[in-house]
């Protein structure tokens, strides 16, 4: 819904609400946030609201502090459970530089829209349908599973199915369409699906979609979790990418003429993400623990290919159903649900757009189970793959000159930073695997 400012100053004023809360991300994709009263409202909307961005993982140093949060109010929406006597509300903010007077390099809302301009300068709306999963468990001190449902499981086996029902009611209270829910392949793992939408508006329904999850499941008693990859021999959660671009009500990947229905358009883009994922895949899966989903045999793909239904392959082409051209997309299966999804959403629409711009075309169709092929097949075949861990990760990320172009220098060498002290820590830790495989024999 378009709003005004004075909208927004009419709504708080004739509903009562007394705080409103100003959100963004870090460079990380984890909420932040803080609240402001009604009467700060109007400042805020004119101005914007200064904070010390110090403590803000990614964000400045305590020397160069200062950063000024300002509301979109398009993104203006009440909370749906708050108590009616102390109703609140939030906007999600754009983060502004106020020594430089423009948008903050490190922003990744701002870094989205960057990447969206330029898709817009070529004719492009980009539109992105994302898949994430989760996992419910008892508490938030271990992974006691809350139920021993399946892919498609149904009540009684589907025990997460009132808590999804609720927190569908609160996402459509907050004016977010969900396109269908359902228990996902491990216990306890579940899935809403949102109706796709244009991607800095899909960025922001995914972070307040987690949000929704976690306070669902807080409020009646138990955790949520958009970890990857939380239990060992169970499925873990990905957050399958579906995206597309539309040339006003036109899809461009759309061509009737050909037998698997893609234009020149929808392959230059397809190969550009082949072709740069095992560099943006950090920006995909930037936790350590995401490349433990990111393993054969548990539906998580590896292999850099590309195939209409088959679901092994890195990049996959839906079906195309007669009559529905405008659902012809592309689906990247790499990413995780807790990646930063303005990052995540322009690293993918980056690498398409350097491939049409640069024509690139995509490695043959890859139609077989890939996890069936030996190592030595696939390496004569041509197919590679993707970073086996977060360090061989950043490696890619260090050598790119794309990511450079989308995000600037400042960004990455922000976010190497940061996922490299993550990684090191990692590293020195010892494990229960270690323990229980050497200290009593060594």
């Amino acid at each position: 819904m378009a709003y005004s400012k004075q909208d927004i100053l009419d709504i708080v004023e004739r509903d009562q609400i007394k705080l409103i809360w100003l959100w963004f991300v870090d460079i990380e994709g984890i909420l932040k946030g803080f609240g402001i009263t009604d009467d700060e409202l109007e400042n805020a909307l004119n101005d914007g609201m200064g904070f010390d961005g110090s403590s803000i993982s990614g964000f400045n140093a305590i020397e160069e502090s200062d950063l000024v949060a300002v509301p979109d109010i398009s993104t203006f929406s009440t909370l749906p459970w708050e108590d009616p006597s102390r109703k609140s509300c939030r906007m999600i903010c754009d983060i502004i530089d106020p020594a430089a007077k423009q948008p903050y390099n490190r922003d990744s809302r701002h870094l989205l829209k960057t990447v969206l301009k330029k898709a817009e300068a070529l004719g492009f709306t980009c539109y992105v349908g994302p898949e994430l999963e989760y996992f419910y468990f008892k508490n938030e001190e271990g992974t006691e599973f809350i139920d021993s449902g399946g892919y498609f499981s149904a009540p009684p086996l589907d025990l997460g199915n009132e808590l999804r029902k609720k927190t569908i009611d609160a996402l459509n209270g907050m004016g977010i369409p969900v396109e269908y829910h359902h228990h996902e392949v491990a216990p306890s793992q579940h899935e809403i699906d949102l109706r796709y939408d244009e991607a800095l508006k899909m960025a922001d329904k995914c972070i307040t979609y987690r949000y929704l999850v976690k306070e669902v499941a807080r409020m009646n008693d138990c955790y949520a979790t958009f970890m990857p990859k939380p239990v060992f021999g169970e499925n873990g959660s990905g957050m399958h990418v579906h995206m597309s671009l539309f040339k006003g009500d036109q899809n461009a990947f759309f061509n009737p003429d050909c037998e698997d229905h893609l234009s020149s358009v929808a392959k230059h883009f397809m190969a550009g993400v082949l072709h740069f994922a095992p560099e943006i895949t950090a920006f995909l899966a930037q936790w350590v623990n995401s490349y433990k989903r990111l393993v054969p045999g548990f539906e998580a793909p590896v292999y850099i290919a590309w195939s209409r239904q088959n679901r092994s392959a890195l990049v996959r082409v839906p079906g195309y159903q007669p009559g529905k051209e405008k659902a012809t997309r592309i689906e990247l299966r790499c990413p995780d649900p807790a990646c930063n999804p303005y990052l995540a959403f322009a690293a993918i629409l980056g690498a398409g757009l350097k491939g049409i711009e640069e024509e690139m075309e995509p490695p043959e169709e890859q139609k077989m189970n890939l996890y069936h092929l030996t190592k030595l097949e696939r390496v004569e075949m041509g197919i590679k793959n993707l970073p086996e861990n977060l360090h061989e990760a950043l490696h890619f990320v260090k050598k790119s000159k794309l990511l450079p172009e989308i995000f600037g220098t400042d960004l990455v060498e922000n976010f190497l930073a940061l996922k490299y002290d993550e990684y090191n820590d990692y590293r020195i830790q010892v494990s229960k695997w270690e323990l229980d495989n050497y200290l009593s024999v060594l």
